[in-house]
């Protein structure tokens, strides 16, 4: 459980640090399609596993201050979603839960700073299928 932990805590600073990379990397050259082709997935650059954005994609509400993720993924021993987590253009984390895969669904609600406004980043993290980013704006 430790090493989980461990992992866990690596991958977000990772995240947190890819994020922040972004505006850094704008305008350079890269091979492929994409920010961090092979690293991380979004539904326009699906790279390696295309056909399988619909289940790794969180989908997005947002009422009351709140923002709720969900993961339409199946949540079972060899293949679930591990993690969620909120993080603002800045690259602060807003909200994180980890799951297990005898949680029944990949859901999270993580609560927004008063009166935010701005890009946000939903993550979700499949142990098969890798890192998937979506962005949006409140």
């Amino acid at each position: 459980m430790n090493n989980r932990r461990n992992f866990l805590k690596k991958s977000l600073a990772v995240t947190s640090g890819v994020l922040l990379a972004g505006p850094l990397l704008a305008g350079t050259k890269r091979m492929g399609s994409g920010k961090f082709p092979g690293v991380i997935y979004t539904e326009t650059d699906q790279g390696m596993w295309v056909g399988k954005a619909s289940i790794h994609i969180p989908k997005i509400t947002v009422s009351g201050g709140k923002v709720t993720m969900f993961t339409d993924h199946p949540m079972t021993e060899p293949h679930y979603i591990v993690r969620h987590t909120l993080v603002n253009e800045l690259g602060v984390v807003i909200g994180s839960k980890t799951f297990m895969p005898s949680d029944p669904k990949a859901i999270s609600t993580h609560t927004l700073p008063d009166n935010f406004k701005g890009k946000l980043y939903a993550t979700s993290f499949c142990n098969r299928h890798d890192f998937w980013v979506k962005e949006f704006e409140i």
